[in-house]
C-alpha cells in the first residue's frame, strides 16, 4: 500500500465520542467489526482489549500509528477459556519484570508466580515448578522475586476472588512506558503483537508470529475510509 501514513487513522489516547474526535485502537476495532462505536467491543477478548487500550495510551504519539496494522487481528479474537487470561497476564508480567521500577517489580513478581501456578495443570507440570520464561524473567529481578516468594509463603495472598490479569496489566504497561530504556514503544508494540499471536494460537487460527514483521497483512485504504476522512476534518 502506498502512502501508508496518509491512509492510516491518527490514533489518540483515551476514549473518543466519534471518529471526528479521534479514535483509539479498540474504537477502530469496533468500527471495522461493524459494532457500535466503543473501546470495549464484543469482538475482542476482554483482557486482550484491555492490553490494547493500555498499549495505545502508553505509546508515544510519534510511535502510536505503528499499532494500526494490528487492529484487524483482534477482531473476532475472543473466548471464555480462562487460559487466555492466564497467558496474557503471564506474558505481560514477564515482559515488564526486567525493566520496570523496583516497587512495580515486586507486584509483578507476585502476579507472575501466581499466574504461572494457574497454568501448571494446563502445561502438565508440577505447580511448584516454573515455566522457563517465568524463571528467566524472575532471574532478571532477583530481589523482587525473593520478596514475592516470601510474600506468598507468608500466606498474605488470600483466596483468588477475581483474575489478577487486569491489575497485572495496569502495573506492567505503564511501567514499561516509563522505564529507563530507549525502546519502550517497541517493547509495548511487541508485547501486544505477541499477546495477539498467543490468542490466535489458542483459538486455532495459526501459529505464533516470530517477529513483528509477521503481523497481519497490511490494510487496504478502503477499510479506513470512513474513519480517516472524518478525522482529517476534525
Amino acid at each position: 500500500m502506498d502512502n501508508d501514513h496518509d491512509m492510516l487513522p491518527m490514533l489518540g489516547r483515551g476514549k473518543h465520542r466519534n471518529p471526528r474526535k479521534g479514535a483509539c485502537f479498540m474504537e477502530l476495532a469496533s468500527y471495522l467489526a461493524g459494532e457500535r462505536w466503543s473501546d470495549r467491543p464484543a469482538c475482542t477478548h476482554r483482557l486482550l482489549a484491555h492490553l490494547a487500550r493500555l498499549v495505545n495510551d502508553c505509546t508515544s504519539d510519534a510511535a502510536r500509528p505503528q499499532l494500526a496494522p494490528l487492529i484487524p487481528s483482534v477482531i473476532g479474537l475472543t473466548s471464555t477459556d480462562l487460559r487466555w487470561d492466564h497467558e496474557i497476564a503471564l506474558l505481560t508480567a514477564t515482559t515488564a519484570l526486567p525493566v520496570v521500577a523496583e516497587e512495580t517489580q515486586r507486584s509483578l513478581a507476585v502476579g507472575a508466580l501466581s499466574v504461572d501456578r494457574m497454568l501448571a495443570a494446563t502445561d502438565g507440570r508440577d505447580p511448584d515448578t516454573l515455566r522457563t520464561s517465568t524463571a528467566w524473567a524472575l532471574a532478571d529481578a532477583p530481589l523482587a522475586a525473593e520478596w514475592a516468594r516470601r510474600f506468598i509463603r507468608q500466606g498474605v495472598v488470600g483466596p483468588v476472588r477475581f483474575h489478577p490479569g487486569p491489575v497485572i496489566l495496569d502495573f506492567a504497561v505503564p511501567g514499561i512506558a516509563t522505564a529507563c530504556i530507549p525502546d519502550a514503544d517497541e517493547r509495548l508494540r511487541r508485547l501486544l503483537t505477541e499477546a495477539i499471536a498467543i490468542c490466535r494460537e489458542l483459538a486455532g487460527k495459526g501459529s505464533r508470529w516470530d517477529t513483528v514483521s509477521e503481523a497481519p497483512a497490511r490494510l487496504q485504504p478502503e477499510q479506513w475510509h470512513g474513519v480517516v476522512a472524518p478525522a482529517k476534518l476534525g
